[in-house]
């Protein structure tokens, strides 16, 4: 498909050069929301456009890389605290990365149940019993 067109409805906003905005926001630490905004397009015309443009495929996949990147100077540069200086929240820090890049990110806990001294649960009987209403 050319630059400027999808298919019969109106031309499209796509320009080849918004792969290097896209690349060069995301080494600002830019949410696909943000780069969204500065393309003023929403994340869904974001998503055609990848699904389009191959080039704009890779360069969101180098978007989130460098966004990730950012993200991890910051808690370097701030996560020693230094006396009156700058101080980095590690809760809202860790969440934030959490919600960002799950895969590398979430915290997962698996619990397991088990019975006295880990032995196995044992399903309790119970017996029932049925009264026929007189």
């Amino acid at each position: 498909m050319t630059e400027g067109k999808i298919g019969a409805g109106r031309p499209t906003k796509y320009r080849a050069e918004f792969c290097e905005q896209v690349i060069e926001l995301g080494k600002l630490g830019k949410s696909i929301e943000q780069i969204g905004g500065a393309l003023d397009v929403g994340t869904r015309t974001l998503f055609a456009w990848r699904d389009e443009y191959e080039e704009f495929q890779h360069a969101l996949e180098r978007a989130k890389e460098n966004e990730m990147i950012w993200w991890e100077e910051q808690a370097q540069t701030y996560m020693l605290e230094h006396k009156d200086g700058p101080k980095l929240n590690t809760g809202l820090w860790s969440r934030s990365m959490a919600a960002r890049f799950p895969k590398k990110y979430r915290e997962s806990v698996k619990q397991e149940i088990t019975g006295e001294n880990g032995a196995p649960l044992i399903p309790l009987s119970i017996p029932v019993t049925f009264i026929k209403p007189e």
